[in-house]
């Protein structure tokens, strides 16, 4: 008898009873909301190239006035009420889910400096033991360039982080999140 190798399955290899496909977890600001309303396309995949049907992404963000829609974001201020500032969904069969939202504000930095607009992404997913948190970035946007936590990027690395207009959609953007390999995203340590 041979052994043959398989993959760790921390987390699975039941992940995908968990993963929603709920349309309303994608639906991050309702109809009318303050902003610039976009739809995300996200694609994972693996060292291989090959999407993942499994993964789940979970976002969080500003509004467009910069402000969480949490209690200890500045509490006088009130965010708005049409805009959730949360999503999650499980990736579909070619690897890619989509959230509709609107593009968010500047929030302060470390340094107390404005971060160019940015949304906070977790991934899940099958043979992971913890979360995997990145940035999605918005390509072409000028506070790229002084963005204090875009900056501890290496220059060579930074595209990873940086969603693209999709050409198939009106206020689209996609990006891809590679797990590991050669176009590996840049995950942070949090």
């Amino acid at each position: 008898m041979s052994l043959t190798l398989t993959p760790w399955q921390t987390v699975g290899p039941y992940l995908h009873i968990g993963l929603t496909d709920t349309r309303s977890l994608g639906q991050m600001a309702s109809d009318g909301a303050p902003g610039e309303g976009i739809t995300l396309t996200f694609r994972v995949f693996d060292g291989d190239e090959v999407p993942l049907p499994d993964a789940m992404i979970e976002l969080w963000q500003a509004d467009a006035d910069g402000r969480y829609h949490h209690p200890e974001d500045a509490p006088e201020r009130v965010s708005d009420l049409l805009f959730r500032g949360f999503g999650r969904m499980a990736t579909h069969a070619d690897g890619s889910c989509s959230f509709q939202t609107i593009k968010p504000g500047r929030v302060p930095g470390p340094s107390g400096l404005p971060q160019a607009p940015h949304i906070n992404v977790s991934v899940f997913g099958r043979g992971l033991l913890k979360r995997l948190p990145t940035r999605l970035y918005f390509g072409g946007d000028p506070a790229n360039a002084i963005d204090s936590v875009l900056l501890l990027v290496p220059e060579d690395r930074r595209a990873t982080l940086l969603a693209q207009p999709d050409p198939n959609r009106q206020n689209g953007w996609q990006m891809d999140i590679h797990l590991c390999g050669p176009r590996e995203t840049v995950f942070f340590d949090v």
